[in-house]
């Protein structure tokens, strides 16, 4: 069997489980535990408190400081009220296509790193490559924020990271962060004939929104250009808004999820503060007046530092070396590349499969990106032992 075969059924596997980040990882780790343990690797899996989810984190080769990380989340995005031609969770080829949820977003990183341990193996006899595989990447990078955690406390600690996010195969050293937030709205019921005795939890929260979108284009004049991402300012999306029973009462409860992804530093402290005084100044004081028990409440649901593009980048001249590139770009999307550069270790983001097609119906990884991919790590074997 070649290795593009191998790969494919270890694809097949991996799809096969329904990790959706509301659902256990277990199976899948363990499967992927199984395979790196049948490899010689140090395997250690780290449960949550819930028991339901964890992270894996290998090694092969010595235990010394240094070394490289293959970085990949585990978990994938729903698939619900999505128009799929084929079953998500069933891998199916077509086209030079294979098709199913989490192909490239990322499983298909993960099966080509499991399909070449024996090329990382040997590239690993002199310095450690380790695997660290995550869970609920895709709801604020919880598993990797306690990874990260687990390994700046440790004192043998990676100096590389590379994180197989879908990129088509090209080098990446840099995006935004990603902060998530959900706030409820606590007002009072009543008749909708009578507007001024309630307060309407649906309303303030638009006002809450309103805001936000002033600081969207407050934020367009901050950036003045100067980054190298798309678009080159912090953004603000809002992504959910529900609450309210029927056209005739007053919405007494609402809730609203958003998101900020900032470029420059300070920017999220500058909408953070923004917001809160809005909320304590204008907001709240207003619902007040009405009924002294409405209350907003904010969740922070992750915020994830940006990867920030560096000089000197070890990770990124690498990966240069491994795929023949000779420049880097940035992406808008966030990934856990910048948790890994927080603790200290250069960080690159290059794998195989098409944002374009991540979190979608018939999501794909083509044939020809997987095989680029088991090429870049076939080359591990002479350029991370040179």
């Amino acid at each position: 069997m070649d290795d593009l075969e191998h790969c494919r059924q270890i694809l097949g596997d991996l799809v096969g489980f329904n990790t959706v980040s509301s659902r256990s990882n277990m199976e899948a780790i363990h499967y992927i535990a199984t395979l790196l343990e049948a490899a010689g690797a140090r395997v250690e899996v780290m449960v949550d408190a819930s028991g339901t989810k964890a992270n894996l984190f290998a090694t092969l080769g010595p235990e010394a400081p240094g070394g490289l990380v293959l970085s990949g989340h585990s978990d994938v995005v729903p698939v619900a009220d999505q128009p799929w031609t084929t079953d998500p969770f069933t891998l199916t080829e077509g086209d030079g296509r294979l098709y199913g949820r989490g192909t490239c977003d990322m499983k298909g990183f993960i099966a080509a790193c499991l399909t070449k341990l024996d090329v990382l193996r040997d590239a690993a006899r002199t310095r450690p490559i380790h695997f660290a595989f995550t869970h609920d990447e895709e709801v604020g990078c919880l598993g990797a924020r306690h990874l990260v955690e687990v390994l700046a406390a440790r004192e043998i600690r990676p100096g590389l990271a590379l994180i197989g996010e879908p990129t088509s195969m090209q080098v990446i050293d840099g995006h935004k962060g990603c902060c998530e937030y959900t706030v409820t709205f606590t007002g009072t019921e009543g008749h909708g004939s009578a507007p001024h005795r309630g307060v309407n939890a649906v309303e303030y929260a638009a006002r809450y929104i309103a805001h936000l979108l002033e600081l969207r284009e407050t934020l367009k004049t901050r950036a003045a250009g100067a980054t190298q991402f798309d678009p080159p300012y912090t953004t603000i999306n809002v992504g959910r808004l529900s609450g309210g029973h029927a056209h005739n009462v007053i919405a007494g409860h609402a809730e609203l999820e958003w998101e900020m992804r900032p470029t420059l530093p300070g920017d999220m402290e500058f909408v953070n503060d923004a917001v809160a005084a809005h909320v304590r100044d204008v907001l709240l004081p207003a619902m007040r007046r009405v009924s002294p028990l409405a209350q907003i409440r904010t969740e922070v649901v992750g915020e994830v530092a940006g990867l920030t593009p560096m000089e000197v980048n070890a990770a990124r001249d690498l990966v240069f070396r491994l795929t023949g590139a000779n420049r880097a770009g940035t992406v808008p999307f966030g990934t856990e590349a910048g948790l890994f550069q927080q603790i200290g270790m250069d960080a690159v983001i290059c794998g195989p499969g098409s944002i374009d097609q991540a979190h979608k119906p018939d999501e794909f990884v083509t044939l020809d990106q997987l095989a680029q991919c088991l090429s870049m790590l076939d080359r591990l074997r002479h350029s991370f032992r040179a």
